[in-house]
């Protein structure tokens, strides 16, 4: 572990935004879960939701999305309803993404708040009982001859509007984790090997020092 590799961590870590997150509502498919974990990443979301019947067929799909996942949580769930109860709880904004009458133009949204983008499959979409628990439908307008993007795109391009209008509002210039969580994610991020021995053997992870030294 090098400092400037410590640093860079300790820099990820301090941009992450705890109230902005996505749900994939039964998204299965490899270069779709790479691409979106790579834009969550990006932006700054550490903690991702996924809704499958099949948690087995994610898991796979998950390891066939290379190193993308290293730096982002999903958080597999097996019925929408709860994801929806526990974010609510949470007072987030849910938003699914959603080409239908009742879908508005993403940009007239505040992400600001608390937000969670609900996305769907490109073959079902999302699922009525999803759309009925959102709090709204959003959809990025097309000018051409297709009538949707890529799911991971529109996800880019949704995620992306968020990341600025938070740049804007100088969400990115502080850390916005609790201590625990910070100290938590700094040493799995630096030492993901030793992590997880230590969590298999129920022991509390050690301080690291300025420069990312085990302290002790």
């Amino acid at each position: 572990m090098t400092s400037e590799r410590f640093q860079k961590i300790k820099d990820i870590l301090n941009k992450r935004q705890p109230d902005l997150t996505v749900v994939m509502d039964n998204v299965h498919k490899p270069h779709n879960l790479a691409a979106i974990i790579r834009t969550c990443d990006a932006v700054g979301i550490g903690d991702i939701h996924g809704v499958s019947t099949n948690e087995q067929k994610v898991g796979v799909n998950l390891k066939s999305a290379s190193g993308s996942n290293h730096w982002v949580n999903l958080h597999i769930h097996d019925s929408t309803s709860s994801i929806i109860r526990t974010l609510k709880k949470d007072d987030l904004s849910i938003y699914a993404a959603n080409d239908s009458k009742a879908a508005v133009d993403y940009r007239r949204f505040d992400y600001t708040k608390p937000t969670a983008i609900i996305l769907g499959a490109e073959l079902d979409g999302i699922s009525q009982d999803t759309l009925d628990g959102a709090d709204g439908e959003i959809k990025v307008p097309m000018q051409g001859m297709v009538e949707s993007l890529n799911v991971s795109v529109a996800n880019a391009v949704v995620l992306f509007e968020a990341q600025r209008q938070r740049l804007r509002a100088g969400y990115y210039d502080t850390c916005r984790l609790e201590n625990d969580v910070y100290e938590k994610l700094l040493f799995e991020f630096a030492y993901p090997e030793a992590a997880k021995v230590m969590r298999s053997r129920g022991e509390p992870y050690p301080k690291l020092d300025h420069d990312g030294a085990i302290v002790g």
